[in-house]
């Protein structure tokens, strides 16, 4: 059974913007009929003192599980130069990918939340993922991701051409 699938890609070390575009290509191979947003430029959210982030969300469908999901998503970020042992939380890095949404999945786990614990704070994710699929819907609530998007102060995140 496949699963409708929506990533959430980010970077701020390095060629971002060309390590996002890369990994969109790595996420080719594991998700079918793979759309990709614009690119935003964004603000650092919770640590402020690093660099700007470009950020971007992918949809897709998936046949595997969340937890095969996660394993191939963590092997693209490792390969674009991530290691989380070195990093700190909420950090500068290379590339980081989120799983936002898992078809109508609600996840509680020590490993795996979906939906994404803090996507309704982050306009850098929602406005992307409205780009593609205006009338998402959180799982479990229906709650309208266009609402809560609306909701949000600016977070400086800008559309990059």
């Amino acid at each position: 059974m496949l699963n409708s699938i929506v990533l959430g890609l980010g970077s701020n070390l390095g060629d971002s913007a060309r390590i996002i575009l890369d990994a969109v290509k790595a996420l080719e191979e594991v998700l079918n009929e793979l759309r990709c947003a614009s690119l935003y430029e964004t603000e650092p959210l919770y640590v402020t003192d690093q660099g700007r982030f470009i950020n971007t969300v992918v949809t897709g469908y998936f046949s595997g599980s969340p937890q095969d999901l996660l394993v191939k998503i963590n092997s693209i970020e490792s390969h674009f130069g991530r290691d989380r042992s070195r990093e700190k939380r909420w950090g500068e890095r290379f590339l980081d990918i989120d799983i936002l949404l898992f078809g109508d999945l609600v996840i509680k786990s020590t490993e795996l939340e979906i939906p994404h614990p803090r996507l309704k704070e982050r306009r850098f994710a929602l406005e992307p993922l409205l780009e593609l699929q205006p009338d998402t819907l959180e799982p479990g609530t229906d709650l309208s991701y266009q609402l809560v998007c609306k909701a949000l102060p600016d977070q400086g995140c800008r559309k990059l051409l």
